[in-house]
């Protein structure tokens, strides 16, 4: 018991030295002037650039996940879109004056910020995370996952290093180099945690929302993509597919289920085998869903991120050598049917449907079962369709005609270039949005006297 409390202490410290060097750097950054926090954003973002490809082969190394190209993919997204997204908004002083109705908003930096960094992506999390942190005169503490710890350290360092070359004060942006629940813990509960912004499993942004501090967390992504009669489908399946395979499947707003009308299936089938989409008999289905889910209800990393001939290796059953995507059609939503879940991995669950409103109300089953608030996708030529598509149904972004992978981070839509997705109170998010830098900044007002 000695040693556990000893261990213990020593994990608090760490946090604690962390918190500590965080906290007095950003009470000095606080005082920076607008131009200089750009130029130390810009010079991160254009650090993290160049490393974009070799941050990607250590994370790929390490977790197994994905594979380096959409690694790369996904940090230049972090450093070059984010940063072009964020580069020109005001986070300093006054950062907008409303003439007619006598306010001005002044930007405040909230303190120090807990990230918490997932396996999936986490490098690029690391990028996105402490540039908006950055933005907003936030210093950042971030909290690894263990299986990839020593890439997002090395992530962190880089950053670390860049900003102060470009003037920031040392100790900004700080890592738990050991990371444990403990520490993570006591990162979340500490008193001088301003926010927590919590991206990982359920049970970490649960204990976030529990820790005593405002937290923004994200819940599990488990979108359909509903493909209505009137899709273009040719180019539907091109974008489900496409998005489907990108880094494996990783992105929890990738598509999880496809949703098809009655009337265009044996189309939708055809397409899907023109891109080498696997349809798997009964028996094979069965087989590979004993390995979708852990027997405590989570997600098996034994698949996740994993290509297609690895997972049927795994699972015991035969595919071609260029099989992009798994599908299983299924008739069932329930949290003991893993088809009906988020598969962070090339396998798609196929449901068909009579009609439209038959359509909408199984997507938001599937939304219901898991995935409440996050994202759904559909695929159609008819206004009136995407109105009562975006009426109904309970998603956060509900996307039109476009990958869920890459409209969900706003990579192909123009939501705000995010890798932190809120989804609401359906689902157990405290809000909706894209995160960026309004969300890490507070906002005073000085209003005057309407006469």
């Amino acid at each position: 018991m000695a040693i556990n409390l000893a261990k213990e202490s020593v994990r608090e410290y760490e946090v604690e030295s962390l918190i500590h060097k965080a906290k007095q750097a950003q009470q000095i950054y606080a005082s920076f002037t607008q131009e200089q926090v750009d130029e130390i954003v810009k010079s991160v973002a254009t650090v993290l650039t160049e490393a974009a490809e070799d941050l990607a082969i250590k994370a790929h190394t390490e977790t197994g996940f994905g594979n380096v190209k959409d690694k790369t993919t996904k940090n230049l997204f972090a450093s070059q879109q984010v940063y072009e997204s964020i580069k020109d908004e005001p986070t300093v002083g006054i950062i907008h004056r409303d003439e007619v109705n006598k306010v001005i908003e002044v930007g405040v930096p909230m303190g120090l910020i807990a990230a918490l960094v997932p396996v999936t992506n986490p490098t690029s999390t690391v990028i996105f995370k402490t540039l908006i942190a950055l933005k907003t005169r936030n210093a950042i503490v971030l909290s690894p996952h263990p299986n990839a710890v020593n890439c997002i350290v090395e992530a962190t360092k880089l950053v670390e290093e860049t900003a102060v070359n470009a003037g920031a004060p040392k100790g900004l942006v700080q890592v738990i180099e050991t990371p444990t629940l403990e520490g993570t813990q006591a990162l979340m509960k500490h008193e001088d945690t301003a926010l927590i912004l919590a991206t990982g499993g359920g049970q970490m942004v649960k204990a976030a929302y529990s820790s005593g501090n405002p937290a923004i967390g994200v819940g599990p992504g488990n979108g359909p993509a509903f493909i209505e009669k009137s899709a273009d489908i040719e180019a539907a399946i091109d974008k489900i597919i496409t998005s489907k395979t990108f880094d494996n499947g990783t992105i929890c707003a990738s598509e999880q289920s496809i949703v098809v009308e009655k009337s265009i299936k044996d189309q939708v089938v055809n397409e899907l085998k023109k891109r080498h989409a696997y349809f798997m008999n009964k028996e094979e289905s069965e087989q590979v869903a004993k390995f979708i889910m852990r027997e405590n209800g989570t997600m098996n990393p034994q698949i996740v991120g994993k290509p297609v001939t690895e997972i049927a290796k795994l699972c015991g059953i035969i595919v071609p050598a260029d099989t992009t995507v798994l599908i299983s059609e299924q008739t069932t939503i329930g949290h003991d049917n893993p088809y009906s879940r988020e598969k962070l991995t090339p396998i798609l669950a196929m449901y068909t449907v009579n009609d439209w409103d038959e359509g909408v109300t199984i997507c938001n089953a599937i939304l219901e079962n898991e995935g409440a608030g996050h994202t759904a996708i559909l695929h159609t030529s008819d206004d009136q369709q995407v109105e009562d598509f975006g009426l109904r149904t309970k998603a956060s972004r509900i996307l039109i005609n476009t990958p869920g992978t890459f409209g969900g981070i706003g990579f192909s839509t123009n939501l705000a270039p995010s890798l932190t997705l809120g989804c609401g109170a359906i689902g157990g998010s405290s809000i909706t949005d894209n995160v960026s830098v309004r969300q890490l900044m507070n906002i005073n007002r000085v209003a005057y006297d309407k006469q």
